[in-house]
């Protein structure tokens, strides 16, 4: 750490530094007043650990750490979030903050701060992830259903407007193509979740397994088979099966966990939300993307002008989710939104490629 005396630039670095960790521990307060137990009290953890960071700041900057130096625009708005909505949200944009840290390759930021910041990285990451894993279901189905719908229907319009057919052809095709996709997409929702669920619960134990506990032979214990099929190791299968067939024959109880529900490498992900409710999303959010690209022709555009409107429209759109995703997933929004854009358009123009070589050959 140097001991010259700072430049403009150093105090204004510092003072920026100062700022932000003072505006997150503000942050995190907000979402700690919206939380409860264990939760709460790691999040004003956080945020006691921010201050201390910011009380390094106040001691390189000494008299110049005033005035105090206003939080963000980001930080204030943030914490507006954190209070009114609650905290997934808010929680991925801190844990990307931290994620992005410049203390590592500051010399005037200590070791131990620049450690803190990748250690709070995942603790936010921890926090997250069950608002992450809650979401994902019902959530996933909206972003593709939304995506799908974007891209499916722009695809769609452009091809037929390649062919050289009528804006008002353009039109129907669009329609059609967004309450086919929108059918397809909830019904396909509907049946990967609910076959999900019935994939889920065929493991778990049958009714008359505990019933039939108490009527096992002591001498030769079958239950023992049961857990050494659900991964417990020989010795260990045939001590617990003892425990449990014991207190059946002896007292008539059996333990609600005495035959285990088996295990399978499924997507946890897959069985969050219920099968209606991601049906109902994907039906919704497919026809609101697939509207996108046919509203210049509702509208009473044609030919070249509704397609370039749809076109910049569709990639807004596009934009906007991607960015969307990558916020709550933690990473770049920027380069979530250009990827899901890249993808959209190189579909669409796949396509109006064609409808040009089909209208090339008059058909229509």
């Amino acid at each position: 750490m140097s001991t010259q005396t700072p430049s403009r630039s150093d105090v204004s670095r510092w003072r920026r530094h100062l700022a932000d960790e003072r505006g997150t521990a503000a942050v995190m307060r907000s979402l700690a007043d919206r939380r409860a137990g264990e939760e709460r009290r790691i999040l004003l953890q956080l945020a006691e650990a921010e201050e201390r960071h910011a009380s390094h700041w106040v001691h390189l900057l000494g008299e110049r750490a005033t005035p105090d130096p206003a939080p963000s625009l980001q930080h204030r708005l943030w914490a507006g979030l954190a209070s009114r909505f609650g905290s997934l949200f808010v929680l991925a944009l801190l844990q990307r903050e931290k994620g992005n840290t410049s203390y590592a390759a500051d010399t005037d930021a200590s070791a131990a701060m620049a450690a803190d910041e990748i250690i709070h990285e995942e603790v936010l990451r921890g926090l997250a992830a069950r608002g992450r894993a809650q979401l994902s279901g019902n959530f996933r189905a909206a972003v593709f259903g939304a995506n799908d719908g974007l891209v499916s229907n722009l695809a769609l319009v452009m091809g037929m407007s390649a062919t050289g057919v009528g804006s008002g052809v353009v039109l129907a095709a669009g329609m059609a193509g967004l309450l086919a996709g929108a059918l397809s997409m909830a019904a396909g929702e509907y049946i990967s979740v609910r076959s999900a669920r019935e994939l889920l619960a065929a493991s778990q134990p049958g009714a008359e397994a505990q019933d039939a506990l108490r009527h096992l032979d002591l001498d030769v214990n079958d239950l023992e088979l049961v857990y050494r099929a659900r991964g417990m190791e020989l010795e260990d299968a045939r001590a617990r099966a003892g425990d449990v067939l014991r207190a059946a024959h002896r007292d008539g109880g059996v333990p609600a966990d005495a035959v285990p529900a088996a295990e399978a490498d499924v997507d946890e992900h897959e069985a969050v939300g219920n099968a209606w409710g991601a049906a109902i999303s994907s039906f919704f959010f497919f026809a609101s993307g697939a509207l996108i690209p046919v509203l210049p022709y509702l509208f009473g555009l044609t030919a070249t002008s509704a397609l370039l409107v749809a076109a910049v429209l569709v990639g807004l759109a596009l934009l906007l989710t991607g960015g969307v995703v990558g916020l709550l997933s933690g990473a770049s929004p920027l380069r979530r939104g250009v990827r899901q854009l890249l993808i959209g358009y190189g579909a669409a123009a796949v396509t109006y490629l064609l409808g040009l070589a089909f209208g090339a050959t008059g058909i229509g």
